[in-house]
């Protein structure tokens, strides 16, 4: 009897295995489903960021997008073969978009972190910076490093959502934060004596800080690494290889460079 049950318990278990193998997506049904195959088949990429980050997407006084990460969604469109539409949204919403479907990748200096990582899937690096901070000359004088402005007397403002945002909240627990949806109305604040510091990466610090040489200074030592990448939907293998090695070509092939050129070397002067 005992023989009986163990044999009947081994033939179900290998029925369980035998189902699940049938069941089991073939490598042609996973290509079907991935982004990468739906580009290729619409014919068009769409790719979201916020156009209000420059030099990296920003829109020219005609209205025409314009930046490095434009650019580089550009040349990403036409290894593809296809059309390319570029959606402009608050960057808040971008990860939501990408998550319903909206949009097929976010290429907005977009730093990828472990949070992030659990609810979309990144590439490897396409730029690397760090968060620098941009100080009032009336309100933070002396200020030499960015621990300095955790007390509860200073006033820092920070993009909403941002990891000037959220570093701010963890590294500055005792200043008073205030989150804005406008990179330009943070410099602003700074600018105008009503905030101690902003907190941001490094290129668009350096470039607040042009802009208002009298009324502000900076810290561009970076504090933080921020690897900014490109982000896609959670699980498609196939397309994240293909912008990882689309990634690479540009750099071994000279065209990332001579986009970086193009759009970094005046600022970095």
């Amino acid at each position: 009897m005992r023989r009986t049950v163990v044999a009947v318990f081994a033939f179900l278990v290998l029925l369980c295995v035998v189902a699940e193998t049938a069941l089991a997506l073939t490598p042609f049904e996973v290509f079907e489903g991935s982004v990468l195959n739906q580009v290729v088949k619409r014919n068009k990429l769409i790719v979201g960021m916020e156009m209000k980050f420059f030099p990296f997407e920003y829109a020219s006084e005609k209205g025409e997008p314009m930046g490095f990460d434009v650019e580089i969604a550009q040349l990403a469109a036409k290894e593809l073969g296809v059309e390319l539409e570029l959606k402009d949204m608050e960057f808040s919403g971008l990860i939501p978009a990408l998550q319903g479907g909206k949009i097929d990748m976010i290429i907005s200096g977009m730093t990828r972190t472990l949070t992030r990582a659990k609810a979309v899937s990144f590439t490897q690096p396409y730029f690397e910076t760090g968060l620098c901070v941009l100080l009032s000359t009336k309100k933070a004088p002396d200020v030499q490093d960015v621990k300095e402005l955790n007390a509860s007397d200073r006033i820092i403002a920070v993009k909403l959502g941002t990891t000037g945002d959220l570093i701010a909240a963890k590294m500055l627990p005792k200043a008073q934060l205030n989150r804005y949806k406008d990179e330009t109305a943070c410099a602003r604040e700074v600018a105008t004596g009503r905030a101690d510091a902003f907190l941001y990466d490094q290129l668009s610090i350096a470039k607040h800080q042009k802009e208002n040489p009298d009324t502000t200074r900076a810290l561009l030592k970076p504090f933080t690494y921020e690897p900014f990448a490109i982000a896609i939907r959670k699980g498609d293998f196939d397309f994240l290889g293909w912008l990882n090695m689309f990634i690479e070509t540009i750099r071994a092939d000279g065209r990332y460079q001579d986009l970086y050129r193009k759009h970094f070397h005046d600022i970095l002067q």
